[in-house]
């Protein structure tokens, strides 16, 4: 090749030094993509913060990591660490009840009990010095002493409430005059209108008398709008209102009317659903 050619001779040389880096990158990127073939198709890789900084106006540097939460309490950790390792050994003696396995689930057990055993003598001992938290000292108490004191406060608070209610209230008896048990309660509820003061109206439902009561009324068909089947039975009623609602059947002490009746009114206090009486009229006094 002659001088004169020179030009052409260095361009042919220039191209065949790009031709050649370029076939080495196109080698490599085959190479590197052949490698990750087990990503698929549709894989992202993410930046690396320095490659993101490039991104960023000049002078604003990368926002940093929010702070970790505060690590948890070492005590939770343990004790999550100590029922998975209960769990697991149960598990496993289960599945594979040999002596060892049984054996080691048994010992394990036994920490955790005697753990939980301590606590709960921590905890009496917390209760005992903080009344509040004493649930002996909440509402009914279990001590026999305590208790019968409890009972003789709560009889004359009940006695008193039921007196106050005596004011616009009456109780409701609904007997047959050949029914033994009506008889045999009657008694009763002549004692409970003198210690409470809270009016009976005695309501024979076959017409007949009754010793304890003798000016019982007739029954003139509110026994069939209450829905009594059974006698003897006790409502307690509010004239002035019509509103009656049932107290018991059968034969009651007067410990039992009392809670009965104070338990009923506080729920007529909260709206319970009574029987409305309204435009229906008492059965008459007896002549």
């Amino acid at each position: 090749m002659t001088i004169r050619n020179r030009p052409a001779l260095l361009l042919l040389l220039s191209f065949a030094v790009m031709l050649g880096s370029h076939g080495s990158v196109a080698q490599d990127a085959a190479s590197r993509y052949w490698a990750d073939s087990w990503r698929g198709w549709h894989f992202y890789e993410a930046p690396m913060l320095e490659e993101l900084q490039y991104l960023l106006p000049a002078g604003k540097a990368m926002p940093t990591a929010p702070p970790t939460q505060a690590s948890r309490a070492p005590e939770l950790v343990e004790f999550e660490r100590l029922q998975k390792t209960l769990e697991e050994t149960r598990n496993i003696a289960i599945m594979r009840p040999s002596e060892a396995n049984v054996r080691r689930y048994m010992e394990l057990e036994s920490k955790v009990v005697a753990r939980a055993s301590y606590f709960a003598d921590v905890a009496q001992r917390v209760a005992w010095a903080t009344p509040q938290l004493d649930p002996t000292l909440q509402g009914r108490p279990v001590n026999a002493k305590a208790l019968e004191v409890f009972d003789q406060a709560e009889l004359v608070d009940r006695s008193r409430a039921i007196a106050d209610l005596g004011k616009d209230h009456v109780l409701f008896f609904f007997y047959r005059s050949d029914c033994p048990y009506c008889h045999a309660f009657a008694p009763t509820l002549t004692a409970f209108q003198t210690h409470h003061g809270i009016q009976v109206v005695a309501i024979s439902v076959d017409g007949g008398p009754l010793p304890s009561f003798p000016n019982a009324r007739p029954d003139n068909g509110i026994a069939t709008t209450l829905k009594v089947s059974q006698v003897p039975a006790v409502f307690l009623a509010q004239p002035f209102t019509g509103k009656i609602t049932p107290i018991g059947f059968g034969v009651l002490s007067e410990s039992q009317l009392l809670e009965r009746i104070a338990v009923v009114s506080g729920l007529q206090a909260e709206g319970m659903q009574t029987t409305t009486t309204q435009g229906l009229a008492l059965p008459p006094e007896a002549p």
